[in-house]
């Protein structure tokens, strides 16, 4: 009989090259150990993706700067932050935030798909994973090709080597191909903070190369999958799962799991991410 495939997403294939460990409490271990408290930079991002994407949904004519901001108000979303003070303070800017950037577009131009789910395989992988938007373009020459568009609300600056090298565009571009039948090549990180966008156009030979890159990583994650599923002796669990203790230990949801994790250093307070 064939094997079968492999389902994935890119997130499961990043979780398990930042740490094997963290990968097992996340996608393996049942009952799924407890997370430690809800981050406040990812409240702060969701709201943010919440209104861009209710935005959008809104019919054209109410698609005004002042509607998003509502929208943001109103899809708050309070976890993590140190007190009602710093709630209001962070609202407040992700309010300008998401104005700021709805003010740049054009809400006439029709977006082919927000928070859209894509999917497709390969020889050895069923990918899967959901887009902030897909938007459909007009080449040169007039042909019509895809754009994968990505939101980033972090504090870090961006650059074009992240949209090159980021291996969820590229394999959200394949997807999206496949799916419309369009071509797909160009991925685009929109940093609101700074309002920079950050583009790469890939070729065959590029996507190509990320597909291989996550059939590598997923081939790992089976292997270790299967072998936790057939039962590990508990000295073995920690050879197929090592920890890679690192500056991202501050920031694991299981790092009071993780004598090695909780070693590199201090925790992070839950609103430690926020930008200044």
């Amino acid at each position: 009989m064939p094997r079968r495939l492999y389902p994935c997403t890119p997130t499961r294939l990043s979780t398990w090259l930042d740490c094997p460990r963290r990968y097992r409490m996340a996608y393996l271990d049942r009952p799924a150990p407890a997370k430690g408290p809800p981050w406040a930079h990812n409240s702060f991002g969701a709201s943010v993706h919440n209104a861009l994407a209710g935005w959008w949904r809104l019919r054209r004519p109410e698609r005004t700067v002042t509607a998003a901001g509502g929208l943001l108000e109103r899809g708050w979303i309070e976890e993590g932050y140190s007190g009602p003070g710093q709630s209001a303070e962070q609202r407040a800017k992700a309010r300008d935030m998401v104005e700021r950037y709805t003010a740049t577009l054009d809400p006439a131009v029709e977006p082919l798909g927000v928070e859209r789910t894509v999917g497709t395989h390969t020889e050895h992988i069923v990918l899967s994973g959901r887009i902030d938007r897909l938007d459909s373009r007009r080449g040169p020459a007039g042909e019509t090709a895809l754009a994968v568009v990505d939101y980033k609300t972090g504090r870090r600056r961006l650059s074009t080597d992240d949209a090159r090298t980021s291996l969820a565009l590229a394999l959200y571009a394949l997807a999206a191909a496949r799916i419309f039948h369009t071509p797909c090549h160009r991925v685009e990180l929109h940093h609101l903070p700074t309002g920079e966008i950050h583009a790469w156009e890939h070729t065959p030979a590029t996507l190509d190369r990320h597909v291989q890159r996550a059939e590598g990583i997923a081939a790992e994650c089976r292997a270790a999958d299967e072998r936790f599923r057939a039962g590990l002796p508990a000295g073995q669990v920690d050879e197929v799962f090592r920890p890679r203790p690192g500056p991202g230990c501050s920031w694991c949801d299981f790092r009071s799991l993780c004598p090695e994790g909780a070693a590199t250093g201090p925790a992070h307070r839950p609103w430690d991410g926020l930008a200044e």
